[in-house]
């Protein structure tokens, strides 16, 4: 497979881990988690199961993370395959497979013997690593096909350490609040703060139940759209020469904006169910989309870190295209 292949490929993959983690959500908000009751991987007893709302909403979400998992492993054994000098790309494949067959493990488990919710908020955490992996996977072989189309470039750029370390923080940071936000879903406790920003009209309410879960939920929140914007500011204004670096500290500040202005439509719909269900979608999409970009942005940072990593990088490259080249005169 050439690099065009291998790229479409990827995309392929992350469509699909995002239906995945998108199907996940919609079991959750519709309740559906037993649509198809305590069977497994059967539904109801059936392979085709019976036309219920609740039981086409979780078989489909089922059949979508089977797809994942049969996608992932092929993703897994092309690049293993095709693109073994690229350890970077194979361990980004290797890690989807990994996190997808665990996510969908612990959703069959759920189904036979129902969990408690912090072990459901890890689920979907899985599944977020398991899209972001695929995120990263993505944008490795497209960084790939780039260099192979443009001239090599005469120098490196680098990052500091400074600011690699503060990329690690805010994906570390950023899967932390992910998880409290989904343990807020599982715990039915986004009705806990009315209002917004204020909850139930206070700066700070009484921490009990599912008021302190929320309103825990929202101060981790605004934390991090402030790290957030620290992370766009210095990403854009300290690299200019880096349009990579560039793009993803403002696509990454963009997300989060994008996740405040969703949580907070949340709140705000829990009374209108159909627009409650689209508000928690999109914010489920800009948190997908803003652990991919932070994973792939902290990978690049610790490239960037090292000394004459970018020339080895870039040679890799090269001798992939190369090795690409040698085996297409063949095949002639």
């Amino acid at each position: 497979m050439n690099t065009k292949q291998l790229k479409w490929l990827s995309y392929a993959s992350v469509l699909i881990m995002f239906l995945a983690t998108l199907g996940g959500t919609v079991v959750t908000k519709t309740e559906s988690g037993l649509g198809c009751g305590t069977d497994f991987p059967l539904c109801n007893g059936k392979f085709v199961p019976a036309h219920t709302v609740a039981s086409i909403i979780e078989y489909s979400h089922r059949a979508v993370s089977g797809a994942a998992g049969l996608l992932a492993l092929g993703a897994y054994i092309a690049f293993r395959v095709y693109r073994k000098r690229r350890r970077d790309l194979v361990g980004y494949a290797g890690l989807a497979l990994i996190f997808v067959m665990v996510q969908a493990f612990m959703g069959a488990m759920a189904v036979k013997s129902p969990s408690s919710s912090a072990v459901m908020a890890l689920h979907f955490g899985f599944s977020l690593i398991a899209f972001a992996s695929s995120v990263m996977l993505a944008l490795g072989i497209r960084q790939e096909e780039r260099q192979q189309q443009e001239a090599p470039l005469k120098g490196a750029y680098t990052v500091t350490r400074g600011f690699r370390n503060l990329t690690w923080f805010a994906t570390v940071y950023t899967y932390i609040v992910v998880y409290i936000g989904a343990y807020v879903s599982h715990t039915d406790s986004a009705g806990g703060c009315s209002g917004w920003p204020l909850c139930n009209g206070e700066f700070i309410p009484e921490l009990s139940g599912g008021v302190g879960i929320a309103f825990f939920h929202r101060v981790a929140a605004a934390l991090l759209f402030l790290l957030m914007a620290l992370l766009g500011h210095l990403a854009f204004w300290r690299h200019p020469g880096n349009r990579e670096i560039r793009l993803l500290g403002v696509a990454a500040t963009a997300l989060t904006a994008i996740q405040v202005l969703t949580g907070a439509s949340i709140v705000l719909t829990l009374d209108n169910l159909e627009v409650y269900l689209f508000a928690s979608l999109s914010h489920m999409l800009a948190i997908a989309g803003l652990f991919g970009v932070l994973c792939y942005l902290s990978v690049r940072t610790w490239q960037l870190s090292r000394p004459g990593s970018g020339k080895r990088l870039e040679d890799t490259s090269i001798s992939s295209a190369e090795s690409e080249a040698v085996n297409s005169r063949r095949e002639a």
